[in-house]
């Protein structure tokens, strides 16, 4: 149950991170509200996560599903730049994941 309560805090971190590229500094309204929500439920699934796992496998799971996520949705929504070099980076952190997975 750990595991998913991770996935799902990794998934709203995606969330909250791009949904503050809609926030337009925090003057939208709706996305605001929903760019907080998502950061106090990401934190609150890390935090019952934590219960269980170790925090630093966590932490770094975590962190890494946001990254992953971001870069991927910045990738097709916003037109940042998929050059090989950053998709190989994406694919390490990936990597990197799921070793820290195998070894918790």
């Amino acid at each position: 149950m750990a595991w998913i309560l991770l996935l799902v805090a990794g998934l709203l971190e995606v969330g909250w991170a791009i949904g503050l590229k809609y926030t337009d500094g925090f003057t939208r309204l709706v996305p605001s509200l929903v760019t907080g929500l998502s950061m106090v439920a990401s934190l609150a699934l890390l935090g019952l996560a934590l219960r269980t796992l170790p925090v630093g496998t966590a932490y770094a799971i975590w962190t890494g599903i946001g990254t992953v996520g971001t870069a991927l949705l910045g990738i097709a929504l916003f037109g940042e730049p998929a050059t090989a070099a950053r998709l190989g980076c994406i694919g390490l952190i990936v990597l990197g994941i799921l070793g820290l997975k195998l070894v918790a």
